[in-house]
C-alpha cells in the first residue's frame, strides 16, 4: 500500500513537471515569434520613411531650374522638408485649385450669357452696327465735301443698277392698295403669287432642245448616267415638242399638261399657306386701346380727352346706365 501511494506523486510530479516545461516552450516561441514580428514591422517602416523622403527629393528637384547636373545631384544629399515647408506647398496648391476653380465658375457664366442672346438679338446688333457704320461714312463724306450717294453709287455695276429701277418701277405699281374691282384684285393677287413660283428652267431647256433637234441635254448640261435613248430625238418627238413650245391660237392640243408631283406639292403647299395666313390675320383698330368713338374729328377727340381727365368718374357709371337701358 505505501509503495502504490510513493508511486502516485511520483508520477503526478512528473506530468506536472512535463506540462510546465510545455508552457515554458510554448511561451517562449511565442516571444520569439513577436519579436521577430516586431522587428519586420520597424524594417518595413524605416524601409517607407526613405521611400517617402526620396519621392520628396525627387518633386523638388524636378521643380528646380535643372542647373545642377546628375552625378552632383547623385552625390549630395537630398534634403528632407520640413512641416513649415510641407504647410506651404500645402497652401500654394490651394490657392492654385482655387484660382483654377474660379476661372471655370467664369468662363462658365460666359457662355451662359453668350446663350441667352438669340437671333432676334443677334439681327438687332446687326441693324445696329450697319447703321452705325452708314453713319460714320457719312459724316465721313461731309467732312471730306463729297456727296455719299454718289460716292455709294460706284460700287454698283450697271446690271445691279437696272435690276434695282426694276424693282423700284414694280414695287411702285405695286402700291395701289385701293380696291378698283374683282379684276383688277385677282390680277394683282396672281401677279404676287407668281413671286413665288420660279419657272423651272431644266424643263424649258429640254424641251426647247428636242424643238431643235438636239438632244435633251444639250442646253442643259452633259448627264452622263443617260442611256443611248435620250441623245436620239426621232422627227415625231421633235414635232410634238415644237408645238407645246410655242403654241398659239390655231393650235389643236389643249389639256395635256401633266405636271410632275413636286409641281402639285408646291401648289398645294402654297394654297395651304394662304389658308393659314388668311385664318391668322387680324386687323389692328386705331381705337382698339381707347374704346368706343366718342368723336367726330381730331379736335374733338383731344377735347374729350381733356374733359374726360375730371369728369369720367362721374359720369362714367351714368353712361353704363343709359347703354344698359336702366336710366333713372
Amino acid at each position: 500500500m505505501q509503495t502504490d501511494e510513493t508511486e502516485q506523486p511520483s508520477a503526478s510530479t512528473s506530468l506536472v513537471h512535463a506540462a510546465s516545461e510545455l508552457i515554458e516552450n510554448v511561451e517562449e516561441a511565442i516571444v520569439d515569434t513577436v519579436e521577430a514580428v516586431k522587428e519586420e514591422v520597424v524594417e518595413v517602416a524605416e524601409a517607407a520613411e526613405e521611400f517617402v523622403e526620396e519621392m520628396d527629393g525627387i518633386e523638388e528637384s524636378s521643380g528646380k531650374s535643372g542647373n545642377v547636373t546628375s552625378a552632383e545631384s547623385a552625390t549630395e544629399p537630398i534634403p528632407k522638408m520640413t512641416m513649415e515647408e510641407r504647410k506651404a506647398k500645402l497652401a500654394e496648391l490651394r490657392k492654385k485649385m482655387a484660382a483654377s476653380s474660379k476661372a471655370n465658375r467664369a468662363s462658365l457664366v460666359e457662355e451662359a450669357a453668350k446663350a441667352k442672346v438669340t437671333a432676334r438679338d443677334a439681327a438687332r446688333l446687326e441693324r445696329q452696327r450697319k447703321l452705325a457704320e452708314t453713319l460714320r461714312l457719312k459724316a465721313d463724306a461731309e467732312d471730306r465735301g463729297e456727296d455719299v450717294e454718289r460716292q455709294k453709287n460706284w460700287e454698283y455695276t450697271i446690271e445691279e443698277n437696272d435690276q434695282w429701277e426694276k424693282k423700284l418701277a414694280r414695287k411702285k405699281r405695286r402700291a395701289d392698295f385701293e380696291f378698283h374691282d374683282d379684276a383688277h384684285a385677282a390680277r394683282r393677287r396672281y401677279k404676287k403669287d407668281l413671286d413665288h413660283f420660279k419657272p423651272d428652267l431644266v424643263a424649258y431647256n429640254q424641251q426647247k432642245a428636242i424643238a431643235m433637234g438636239q438632244s435633251q441635254g444639250s442646253l442643259v448640261g452633259f448627264n452622263p448616267t443617260a442611256g443611248s435613248s435620250e441623245l436620239a430625238v426621232t422627227s415625231q418627238e421633235q414635232r410634238l415638242a415644237a408645238e407645246n413650245l410655242s403654241r398659239d391660237a390655231n393650235t389643236l392640243i389643249y389639256g395635256d399638261s401633266n405636271p410632275s408631283e413636286d409641281a402639285i406639292d408646291r401648289v398645294v403647299s402654297k394654297i395651304n399657306q394662304d389658308i393659314d395666313k388668311k385664318g391668322k390675320f387680324s386687323r389692328k383698330r386705331l381705337n382698339e386701346e381707347e374704346g368706343d368713338i366718342t368723336y367726330i374729328n381730331e379736335h374733338n377727340r383731344v377735347f374729350n380727352k381733356k374733359i374726360a381727365r375730371y369728369y369720367d368718374k362721374y359720369t362714367t357709371e351714368i353712361r353704363a346706365s343709359f347703354e344698359r337701358g336702366t336710366a333713372l
